[in-house]
C-alpha cells in the first residue's frame, strides 16, 4: 500500500532515507538525516509517500517542484527502497504513484535531473514506465568512493 507518510512514519523514512545515502551511489546528499532534520525535510516537500507493506514501512517517495516560476509545472521526485527488499517491485509501486501524484497536484512533466549510468535497474524501471532520457552528462555525480560516473537526466509527461 502506498500512502502519504504520517508522523509515525519518520522514523522509518530516515533510516530508509539514510541508508540510500551512505551507499553513495545514487542519492547526491551526503549528510544523513536525523530526526529534526528529517521532520523538516520530509514536511517540506510538496508530498511524501511510503510503501507499507504488514504494518513496516519498506519504502518512501518525495515530490517537489523542480524549479520555480516559470518552470515550476515541472517536478522531481526522490525513491529509497529499503535494503532487504529491493527486488519486490516496491520502487515500481512508488514511481507510479507519484506520477498519479504529481498529475494531481497539478504538476505537468516529472523530471530526475541526476540518474547514475550505472544505476540500471533504475533506468531500466523508468524507461520501462515511459520516461524518456535527455542525455548524458559526462562525470556529473561523484560516487562515494570518489569516481565520478555520468548521470542521465529523464522525463515523463503527466
Amino acid at each position: 500500500m502506498i500512502r502519504k507518510y504520517v508522523p509515525q512514519d519518520m522514523e522509518y523514512m530516515i533510516r530508509i532515507w539514510n541508508e540510500v545515502v551512505e551507499e553513495g551511489i545514487a542519492f547526491p546528499q551526503e549528510e544523513c538525516l536525523d530526526l529534526e532534520s528529517g521532520k523538516e525535510f520530509f514536511g517540506a516537500q510538496s508530498y511524501a509517500g511510503v510503501a507499507e507493506i504488514d504494518g513496516r514501512i519498506m519504502g518512501l517517495y518525495i515530490l517537489h517542484p523542480n524549479n520555480v516560476g516559470r518552470c515550476g509545472h515541472i517536478c522531481n521526485a526522490s525513491y529509497a527502497v529499503s535494503a532487504d527488499v529491493r527486488g519486490r517491485h516496491i520502487g515500481e509501486q512508488l514511481v507510479l504513484d507519484c506520477l498519479k501524484v504529481g498529475r494531481e497536484l497539478g504538476f505537468r512533466v516529472l523530471q530526475f535531473n541526476a540518474v547514475v549510468e550505472s544505476n540500471v535497474h533504475a533506468r531500466h524501471l523508468y524507461e520501462r514506465l515511459g520516461f524518456q532520457q535527455l542525455g548524458t552528462i559526462p562525470g556529473g555525480f561523484r560516487m562515494k568512493d570518489g569516481h565520478y560516473e555520468n548521470i542521465c537526466p529523464y522525463y515523463h509527461e503527466l
